[in-house]
């Protein structure tokens, strides 16, 4: 069974800076692609960043660009999302997703196999 486990979300103040981590278990995690999502209250599940499975290629969504970086430990089976700068509207929950790949295509559209429970993310001004 394959799962994702995300944490390190939590409270913080703006242009502050927090870690998320994403624990995957069940699944051989260098063939996937990982991707972070977030959704607001009363918005759309939107996509935040992807890593491609080696961790050479990364994407990021233009709100987040510059202020959040995407990573992974394969050693570890785990991918990160450091979040820095923060502002009031990125608070969201912050869902970790993978997805089986062979290539780093499709990655804002592709359909992403598992996902994760979320973790909160508040920003205060």
């Amino acid at each position: 069974q394959v799962q994702l486990v995300e944490s390190g979300g939590g409270g913080v103040q703006a242009g502050g800076s927090l870690r998320l981590s994403c624990a995957a278990s069940g699944l051989t995690f260098s063939s996937y692609l990982m991707g972070w999502f977030r959704q607001a209250p009363g918005k759309e599940r939107e996509f935040v960043a992807a890593i491609s499975m080696s961790g050479g290629s990364t994407l990021y969504t233009g709100a987040v660009k510059g202020r959040f970086t995407i990573s992974r430990d394969n050693a570890k089976n785990t991918v990160y999302l450091q979040m820095n700068m923060l502002k009031p509207e990125d608070t969201a929950i912050y869902y970790c997703a993978a997805d089986r790949a062979t290539a780093f295509a499709r990655v804002t559209t592709r359909v992403y196999d598992y996902w994760g429970q979320g973790t909160q993310v508040t920003v205060s001004s």
